[in-house]
C-alpha cells in the first residue's frame, strides 16, 4: 500500500529519568569537603607552630603578617642597640620639625656619680640634660613594671633643646586608641618623666604627634585634633605632678605630618609625645 504523500510525520518524545542515587556524582559537595580540608590543615599548622617556636619566633611571624603592627628593625634610631631596636645613643635620622633631617644624639657618660662639671653656658647645660636622661632611665629601669618601657624613650639634642621622645610600639600605647585618655602604663610613665624635669629650671615644649590612621566623618574629631588633645592632657598631668604653669612655653599637636617611621605612616611608633627642655642660653654652636 503507497504511503501518503501529505501525512505528517509522527512526533517521538524521549524521557530519561535519572536513578535517586544520580544526585551524589555532582561536584559541590566535593568543593565543600576540599575548604574542609584545608582549614583542617591551617589549623594543624598553627598547632604545630604554637609547640615548635618560641615566644620571640611568634611574634615576628605575627609582624609578618601584619607589617603595619611594627618594624622591630631600622636603619637608623639604634637598630643594633641594647634595647633592641632603639638605644640612648643611637643616631636619630627622623625630622622633629618643619625643614630639619635629622639631629644629635645625646651621650650619657657612664662614670658620672655627681653633678654636672663646673662649665658655662652651652656645654654646661648639656650636662645638665645628660644627668636629667641618666636620673630618668635609671628611675625606670629600676621600676618592674616600667623597666620595659625604657626602650620607649629617646633622648635627642635638637636646636631647641634635649627632647625626651616617648613612643608608642605594638605591646605599648601611652592613650587609649582614638582618644587623649591616658593609659595606666601612660600615666606611671608620664609620672616618672615628671620628678627629673621638675628638678630642672628649663622651659618645657610640648608636642603631640599620631600615625595616619583615618577618621570617620562621624567620629567629630581628626588627627589634628587628638595630637593637640594629647599634648594637652600630657602638660596638665606634668604641671599635676609637680612641673610648675609658668615653665610650659608651647603645647602644639602635628598630627602625622612628623613620622617617625617615613617608609610606613601607620607604624605605631609614629605616635609619640615630645617634651623638650629648651636651652637657657643662646646657640653658639
Amino acid at each position: 500500500m503507497a504511503a501518503r504523500p501529505n501525512m505528517p510525520r509522527p512526533i517521538i518524545v524521549k524521557k530519561i529519568i535519572e536513578a535517586p542515587h544520580a544526585g551524589h556524582h555532582g561536584g559541590a559537595w566535593k568543593v565543600a569537603y576540599a575548604d574542609f580540608v584545608t582549614a583542617m590543615m591551617a589549623f594543624f599548622l598553627l598547632m604545630w607552630l604554637l609547640g615548635a617556636t618560641t615566644e620571640k619566633q611568634r611574634k615576628a611571624l605575627a609582624d609578618y603578617f601584619a607589617p603595619t603592627i611594627v618594624q622591630t628593625k631600622m636603619e637608623s634610631a639604634g637598630s643594633n642597640g641594647m634595647f633592641g631596636g632603639d638605644s640612648i645613643v643611637s643616631a636619630d635620622d627622623y625630622p622633629h620639625a618643619a625643614g630639619q633631617t635629622g639631629t644629635r644624639s645625646i651621650t650619657i657618660p657612664r662614670d658620672v656619680v655627681g653633678g654636672p662639671k663646673e662649665a658655662s653656658g652651652r656645654e654646661s647645660e648639656r650636662q645638665r640634660f645628660q644627668q636629667v636622661a641618666k636620673s630618668l632611665m635609671e628611675r625606670v629601669q629600676s621600676k618592674g613594671e616600667l623597666k620595659r618601657l625604657a626602650r620607649n624613650l629617646r633622648f635627642t639634642e635638637t636646636i631647641e633643646g634635649m627632647r625626651i621622645d616617648v613612643v608608642d610600639d605594638a605591646d605599648f600605647s601611652m592613650f587609649a586608641i582614638g582618644t587623649s585618655q591616658l593609659t595606666p602604663e601612660g600615666a606611671r610613665l608620664f609620672g616618672e618623666i615628671a620628678k627629673p624635669v621638675a628638678e630642672v629650671t628649663n622651659q618645657v615644649m610640648i608636642r603631640g604627634h599620631t600615625d595616619a590612621a583615618p577618621w570617620s566623618a562621624k567620629a567629630g574629631t581628626n588627627n589634628w585634633r587628638l595630637s593637640v588633645d594629647r599634648a594637652e592632657v600630657v602638660r596638665h598631668y606634668l604641671e599635676f605632678r609637680g612641673i610648675a604653669s609658668d615653665r610650659f612655653s608651647r603645647i602644639e599637636g602635628v598630627a602625622d605630618r612628623e613620622p617617625y617611621v617615613p617608609s610606613d605612616r601607620f607604624d605605631p611608633r609614629n605616635r609619640r609625645i615630645s617634651i623638650t627642655l629648651g636651652w637657657r642660653t643662646a646657640a653658639s654652636n
